[in-house]
């Protein structure tokens, strides 16, 4: 019998590779285990942030180093440049800022990367970029706020005269600071943290329309040769010099819309100007109508009307500006002089129907130093006022603010019910004066108003007064001709008289009774100011005027009237 052979397992033999590989994968592993042990938690060697080492620092101490180093860093300003102009940005204001926190992170992640831990045997580590924390909103407003100094206005080539002297404006490109676009170029800055140079940011660019060459040219052409010497200018027959310091002060070259530069000549100031303004003065004269006055029903020729003759400031300036680019003897021309011809002559007074006394009233007054000036100063600006058919007359606009500068003194007033001093008292006698001349006359009022009580000098219901910006007399020439206002005064008295063509023969007034009487109280006033006033009842009145032609009646026009009472005022 054979003997039985014992079962032994079977061992496959593997191929050399793969021990080999097996055998990697137990040195790998135990050398990535031997890098932890290494390391033992530690920041890599060699590791920098910015600068700052915090290699072989465990992530607390790397903290607390980087906020004490790179927070510094991160606190001064960054400089920025916005076209040609520089400034400084404060980061904190800006929202900027690093996370130190997450910067350690992220160098103790990189350690920990299976490359770094190997790495500990075979290498040291690199430069961490910091991270950085952006506040947009905060970014924004900070340039913002720089931006007001930092953008610069466009500014177009010019040319400007000083004491006669030319003097050429450089142009200059405008820069705005593009906010949004540079809130990234602003985190660049401080990621690099680089303090000496100015970040350039982006900007808006405005090109000026009068550019360097345009300034020359203009300069050249015309700027120049305008302050080579004085013009001379000639108005009716007299000579008179204008000097290039003169001529430079009222002078500016302008752009036109299409870049270039062009002339323009302040007349009007080089016309108030003491050199021109005296000989033109000299030869100017103003045009004066023929003066009138009744002469029973008629109105006749008391004076000629004088011509006028006057220089315009277009006739100046179209005599100046071509000399400025002359020389020598052809720096001298002529002003143009027109004659002004007067409304009312001699010749054409009967033209335009200034043939009769249309109507006449004098109102009497107790004599006041303030009333006479006042009342004569207010019929020295009316009287002659010639009013063409259609037009509506003004008192306001005749005599103007009742002012001391316009001839006026203070006097007595009516205001809220009661007397008190102002300029320009007394001119109501004028008023009144004018109102019962037109009412006579047959013209159409437009404004008038009586005063708020009534005044014993006047005709109840036939009287007006005047307010300068309130309240004036007007009336429209309704006549059909042109009528004419002859108006004087006496130390007692104010005569108007309207001349021109009567279109009807008879004007009446018809004053009805007094209704809605009321009596005066009395007060007692202690102001400084204080005018004593007697008391008179208020009351309403309506006044109508007649008109007659042929003897008849042919329409008749009411006129009502409403007066306060005039309370007693006792001063003390």
């Amino acid at each position: 019998m054979r003997p039985r052979t014992a079962l032994v397992p079977r061992i496959t033999s593997l191929p050399p590779v793969a021990l080999a590989g097996g055998a990697l994968a137990v040195g790998v592993g135990g050398l990535y285990l031997a890098g932890l042990l290494l390391t033992g938690g530690q920041i890599d060697s060699g590791t920098t942030v910015r600068g700052v080492d915090i290699g072989g620092l465990s992530r607390a101490e790397a903290v607390r180093k980087l906020e004490r180093e790179l927070g510094a860093a991160g606190a001064r300003d960054l400089p920025v440049k916005a076209g040609e102009r520089t400034g400084r940005v404060d980061p904190e204001r800006a929202g900027l800022s690093y996370d130190i926190g997450e910067t350690v992170d992220r160098a103790a992640r990189t350690g920990a990367d299976p490359v770094s831990v190997f790495g500990g045997f075979f290498r040291s580590g690199g430069d961490v970029e910091p991270v950085v924390h952006l506040d947009e909103d905060k970014a924004r407003a900070a340039l913002g706020q720089l931006a007001k100094g930092l953008d610069q206005k466009v500014r177009d080539g010019g040319v400007a005269f000083d004491d006669g002297r030319v003097k050429a404006i450089t142009p200059r490109t405008g820069y705005a600071l593009d906010v949004d676009a540079a809130v990234r170029p602003l985190r660049d800055s401080f990621l690099r943290g680089d303090t000496r140079t100015a970040a350039p940011l982006p900007t808006r660019e405005t090109r000026p329309e009068v550019i360097a060459g345009e300034v020359e040219r203009a300069v050249r052409t015309f700027a120049e040769p305008a302050m080579s010497g004085p013009v001379t200018l000639t108005a009716a027959g007299r000579p008179f010099t204008v000097g290039q310091d003169v001529l430079g002060e009222h002078l500016t070259m302008r752009p036109d819309g299409s870049g270039e530069l062009r002339p323009k000549l302040d007349v009007k100031g080089l016309r108030a100007e003491p050199s021109v303004a005296g000989p033109l003065d000299e030869v100017t004269t103003t045009a004066a109508n023929a003066k009138l006055k009744p002469e029973g029903d008629k109105a006749v020729v008391a004076e000629d009307a004088t011509v006028g003759r006057s220089v315009t400031d277009k006739a100046l300036g179209k005599a100046v500006l071509p000399l400025l680019t002359a020389s020598g003897a052809a720096r001298s021309g002529e002003v143009e002089v027109r004659e002004t011809r007067p409304e009312v002559t001699r010749e054409n007074a009967a033209e335009l129907g200034l043939t009769e006394k249309m109507s006449s009233f004098t109102v009497h007054f107790e004599p006041a130093e303030y009333r006479t000036k006042n009342i004569g100063r207010a019929v020295e600006l009316i009287n002659g006022s010639v009013v063409m058919p259609d037009e509506t007359w003004s008192f306001n606009r005749a005599v103007g603010e009742r002012t001391e500068a316009n001839g006026f003194m203070d006097g007595i007033i009516i205001l809220d019910d009661k007397f008190t001093k102002a300029s320009g008292g007394g001119v109501s006698s004028v008023a009144t004066t004018v109102y019962n001349a037109l009412f006579f006359a047959g013209l159409k009022p437009v404004e008038h108003g009586a005063h708020s009580f009534y005044i014993e000098r006047y005709p109840e219901g036939r009287e007006a007064t005047v307010a300068w910006g309130s309240l004036d007399l007007r009336f429209a020439n309704d006549s059909g001709n042109a009528v004419y206002i002859q108006a004087e005064s006496t130390d007692t008295s104010v005569t108007v008289s309207f001349l021109g063509t009567r279109k009807y023969d008879e004007i009446k007034s018809v004053t009805g009774p007094r209704t809605e009487v009321k009596k005066p109280e009395k007060q007692v006033s202690d102001d400084k100011e204080c005018v004593p006033q007697t008391p008179l009842e208020g009351f309403d009145v309506t006044v109508e005027r007649v008109f007659y032609n042929d003897g008849r009646e042919v329409k008749r026009e009411p006129y009502r009237t409403h007066y306060t009472p005039r309370d007693e005022i006792v001063c003390e």
